[in-house]
């Protein structure tokens, strides 16, 4: 496994290690397929460039491939990929510089040494050509050849011009630059910018698996040749791949089509929501009119996506269907979607828009002084009683907004001023009160109206532990509560929360918790300081998952002593660092990661908690554990934080220990760390409260 827990977190704050790092495992990515650039035959293959990731199709049994950094790849963002028929490998190059090597068999090779080396020139690669045994990479400087035989950097010349494309011929290299053609032997020390000396030479630039683009069709169409299956491969004005021949008549027949892997159509989650385990997702982030909307949803259970379209909405509504911000799922109907942006709000059933809100036929009213242009919605939710509680950003009349179960309007009495907030998010606590984030203007600080909506608290102090306040705070962009009632504020100087005693007193605010360091010293560092922090998130174990700017993903223990892990994309399966939203599937614990390169996730292994626990809600998988089973057994349905103590018929206690979430893992191990003998042990189990009993047996058969 490539992934590499730190234990340090530099510039921040040094955390105790804790070895629960080991457990976040089963990582998935799910990159989109939506815009095809390049096509690559490759005699039973075919690969396809879509989005800037790599997927295939076996043209002898009709499967469809998808490739990501999680398996097999060792990177994201593809930019460029070349067939090398002589030695059947595909030379893949990212945005980074770095290289990729597939065969047909899946085997991937890495070349890592131009990503790698430190240059002072722009490493661009703007083509990649095969020749023999060779690939070379056109960069912004001049060519790097690769031997794709042996998987290494065999030299690079650097003539300091920009190269578009490459040809060879005999002993000499042509390259193609805007300053016009160069010509270098082999012969000589090409190493020697001198040695390239200006062609005019008739050359041909083209290759055998260039692509050709028409815009014949009304579309921007790909299309290559593929003399092993005689057919033509383009894109169709979906997206998807299709296969045709062409008859000497000029007759055209297509032979396959519509092939795409089950993945989204693009790569934004700037905000996600779960609910009934499906995963919505949508653009986020700051408002932008130039962006198109993206409204996807992921149904794990049969790894199925469902995307919206805007089919009638600008007829319809006169608005355009752009830069989505936020949604909110019906609790009654899943299928019911609500969906914010600048110009209100558009409702959905079943992926069809059916009404659209503003300021003509609800509450919501455009930014003071602005046009019908910017109703700007940032954040919605439903609460419990299907109640959708609305943040009108910035406008002149409501900042905050009810549309009630039986579609209703109202708003609290009490408003915070429309200069105090902008791209505010909100939220419910536990207890009923609505918390707002003041966005854009985070010195303005956070909002609290109390459950009756009759009060409305300021909390603008922000301090470390030991009173000192803290600097600038350009953004606050999210408020999230934990499982201790503490609420959490994502800001681009740190990480600050408010206990429940704190939130009692405004004045007090909140504040960064210092974390001792653990070494032998009485020296402690503040939590996350300085941290440029995009968005928080709680598993079921109450732990934090904060996602920062540029950073990565950190994981902070429940009590907020310990880092748990440290998450980056140079030494993880996380597609980059810079993190736009988290969010956690509470049932499953999985745990969605929105990057500005795409979506992955992990599991937290901190499952769905229970308040009670018996034998109809707790049971342990796999069960029985046969001989050859050496992996972990897993109780699941406990309460959080249970005490779990794992026995003998005759009562001897082989393993204990506390619940994560709503689950125990077990090595089939007893306490001298031997695996237990055959037979049928006991589960017993104890809640914070002190209630216990026997919740389910597991059989080791040995």
């Amino acid at each position: 496994m490539r992934r590499i827990i730190r234990t340090i977190i530099s510039l921040t704050v040094a955390f105790a290690a804790n070895a629960n790092a080991d457990t976040f495992d089963n990582w998935k990515a799910y990159m989109a397929y939506g815009n095809i650039t390049d096509i690559e035959p490759a005699g039973k293959m075919v690969y396809v460039l879509s989005s800037n990731s790599l997927f295939s199709y076996n043209s002898n049994d009709g499967s469809v491939t998808a490739y990501n950094k999680v398996f097999p790849l060792s990177d994201c963002t593809i930019s460029k990929i070349t067939w090398n028929s002589n030695i059947k490998k595909l030379a893949i190059a990212y945005d980074n510089g770095n290289i990729d090597l597939l065969d047909n068999n899946g085997k991937v090779e890495n070349v890592a040494g131009y990503k790698d080396k430190t240059m002072t020139v722009d490493k661009t690669i703007n083509n990649v050509v095969a020749d023999g045994n060779l690939a070379y990479l056109c960069t912004a400087f001049g060519l790097v050849q690769v031997d794709m035989s042996g998987a290494y950097i065999r030299e690079t010349f650097n003539m300091g011009k920009n190269v578009t494309n490459c040809a060879i011929k005999g002993n000499d290299i042509y390259i193609q630059t805007g300053e016009g053609i160069y010509k270098g032997n082999v012969n000589d020390n090409l190493v020697n910018p001198a040695s390239w000396k200006k062609s005019y030479d008739d050359v041909d630039f083209s290759h055998a698996n260039d692509i050709s683009v028409t815009t014949d069709d009304g579309y921007t169409r790909y299309y290559t040749y593929d003399k092993t299956n005689k057919c033509y491969w383009t894109n169709q004005k979906d997206q998807k791949l299709q296969a045709y021949t062409i008859t000497a008549d000029g007759t055209k027949t297509v032979i396959k089509q519509d092939i795409i892997p089950d993945a989204p159509l693009y790569n934004v989650f700037g905000f996600m929501t779960v609910q009934n385990n499906k995963l919505y997702a949508c653009n986020g982030g700051e408002w932008d009119s130039n962006i198109p909307a993206a409204i996807q949803v992921y149904d794990p259970n049969n790894e199925a996506w469902q995307f919206y379209d805007g089919e009638g909405i600008e007829e319809n509504y006169n608005v355009k269907f752009n830069d989505i911000l936020c949604l909110a799922v019906d609790p009654r109907d899943d299928s019911h979607v609500m969906a914010g942006n600048q110009y209100g709000i558009l409702e959905f059933k079943d992926g069809i828009a059916i009404n659209h809100y503003d300021r003509k036929n609800s509450l919501i009213t455009p930014i003071a002084n602005f046009s019908d242009r910017y109703q700007i919605i940032t954040s919605m939710f439903y609460d419990s009683n299907a109640n959708l509680w609305i943040s009108n950003s910035s406008a002149e009349n409501k900042r905050l907004i009810v549309y009630t179960a039986d579609n209703k309007w109202t708003a609290p009495e009490k408003q915070f001023d429309a200069s105090q907030a902008v791209n505010s998010k909100i939220m419910m606590d536990r207890s009923g009160r609505i918390w707002i984030s003041s966005g854009r203007y985070g010195g303005n600080g956070v909002f609290c109206y109390s459950a009756d909506l009759n009060n409305l608290y300021s909390y603008t102090n922000f301090t470390n532990e030991d009173g000192s306040a803290i600097g600038t705070m350009e953004f606050l962009r999210q408020v999230v509560e934990d499982k201790d009632g503490n609420i959490w504020v994502a800001t681009s100087n740190g990480l600050l929360t408010l206990t429940p005693e704190y939130q009692a007193n405004p004045a007090l605010g909140f504040y960064q918790v210092k974390v001792p360091r653990n070494d032998g010293t009485n020296y402690a560092d503040y939590l996350l300081s300085g941290a440029n922090i995009t968005s928080i998130a709680v598993d079921n174990a109450n732990r934090k998952w904060v996602g920062t700017y540029n950073n990565g993903v950190y994981v902070v223990s429940s009590d907020n002593m310990v880092q748990e892990a440290h998450f980056k994309a140079e030494d993880s399966y996380l597609l980059s660092d810079k993190i736009q939203y988290i969010t956690i599937n509470p049932v499953s614990g999985r745990v969605y990661i929105g990057t500005d390169k795409g979506l992955c996730s992990v599991e937290s292994n901190a499952s769905q908690t229970f308040d009670s626990m018996d034998k109809d809600n707790v049971w342990a998988y796999p069960n029985p554990v046969k001989p050859d089973y050496t992996g972990l057994i897993t109780v699941v349905g406990l309460s959080y934080n249970a005490d779990v103590k794992i026995t003998t018929t005759n009562g001897v206690l082989v393993a204990q220990g506390r619940s994560n979430g709503g689950s125990f893992k077990w090595d089939g191990k007893d306490l001298k760390g031997k695996r237990v003998a055959s037979g049928v042990y006991m589960v017993n189990t104890a809640t914070e409260s002190g209630e216990s009993g026997t919740v389910c047996k597991i059989a080791v058969i040995n």
